[in-house]
């Protein structure tokens, strides 16, 4: 029943749907243009991806100084969920505007979002969180 709950609760933030929604359609999303997709704090959108990877319906992996998310098809209970979710969120605005903006989002490289996100200063290589 607890592994439940915390699916549960992972899914029900809006922003969080908002992740979901999005790597439903996009294998892999660095956390920096998570981060700019939600237009969060960087601290913001690592707490919702950490209660995501938590609960399990998230994967992640890190590649030098950027962490990659994914959905987690390991575990194919999930698979209804994550299809019952895709069907409900059709059609939304939310979703359509989320579409368009990760299609520029895609285009600029993760060094340039997480200069961005840190008000144009240096990303330091030791910096590992959420902003890449």
């Amino acid at each position: 029943m607890n592994n439940l709950l915390s699916i549960l609760k992972a899914i029900s933030d809006k922003n969080r749907l908002r992740i979901l929604s999005a790597l439903l359609s996009h294998e892999e999303l660095c956390a920096c243009q998570i981060t700019e997709l939600l237009q969060v704090a960087g601290a913001t959108a690592s707490r919702h991806l950490s209660l995501m990877v938590n609960a399990g319906i998230l994967k992640n992996r890190k590649n030098g100084r950027w962490i990659y998310f994914r959905i987690n098809t390991e575990d194919i209970s999930l698979g209804p969920i994550f299809k019952w979710v895709k069907h409900k969120l059709e059609g939304s605005n939310q979703v359509a505007q989320d579409g368009d903006a990760l299609k520029k989002i895609l285009l600029v490289p993760c060094e340039d979002l997480c200069r961005k996100q840190r008000r144009d200063k240096a990303c330091s290589k030791k910096q590992t969180g959420a902003n890449g």
